[in-house]
């Protein structure tokens, strides 16, 4: 008899929502963390600052049945000025970024909560590995900047591609692409 090695659980379905709980919003900080500071290096030891005081976070966690397991995913939004919104510290844990579409499901929860609260302009500083992926959700690049010693784009979301979400406190059900 062989035996195949054991793989580790991955998550078959992910709810996508803002972060409601405390554990939520200590999970988005925790992978935040993880993906800014150890994994890219782009800030030292915390990514948190002055917009996180007044910031909507937007987490993805992995779902056990109808429990939540983890944060795999955040994102977090803001009005900075009336009608104007911005998304920003989008991230996905290393071992879910090829899991399903947890990024364009974090950014379309992200764009279209702020189109239910009065966003009239979306914009985001996209990393420029990410541009493609902005591009096919419906993002056009405003211009091209540098940020934290990286190439980065200011985008702009076409609002007509996500209608408003009200109750984004329950968010929705994001499913795993099915194994090829």
């Amino acid at each position: 008899m062989i035996f195949e090695p054991f793989k580790p659980f991955t998550a078959s379905e992910f709810q996508v929502k803002f972060a409601t709980d405390p554990w939520e919003r200590a999970g988005a900080l925790a992978l935040r963390r993880d993906v800014f500071c150890s994994e890219q290096g782009l800030f030292d030891r915390s990514d948190i600052d002055a917009i996180d005081g007044h910031a909507i976070p937007i987490v993805a966690l992995s779902m056990l049945g109808v429990a939540a397991d983890r944060v795999v995913g955040t994102v977090r939004i803001h009005e900075a000025e009336d009608g104007l919104w911005w998304g920003s510290r989008l991230a996905v844990a290393a071992d879910y970024r090829k899991v399903g579409a947890l990024g364009t499901s974090l950014i379309r929860l992200a764009v279209c909560s702020a189109h239910a609260r009065g966003c009239r302009r979306f914009l985001a500083h996209v990393q420029e590995q990410n541009v493609l992926l902005f591009r096919r959700l419906h993002w056009r690049s405003v211009e091209e900047i540098e940020l934290h010693g990286r190439r980065h784009h200011l985008m702009a979301a076409d609002l007509d591609h996500y209608r408003p979400i009200a109750n984004a406190e329950q968010g929705f059900v994001a499913l795993a692409r099915k194994a090829a």
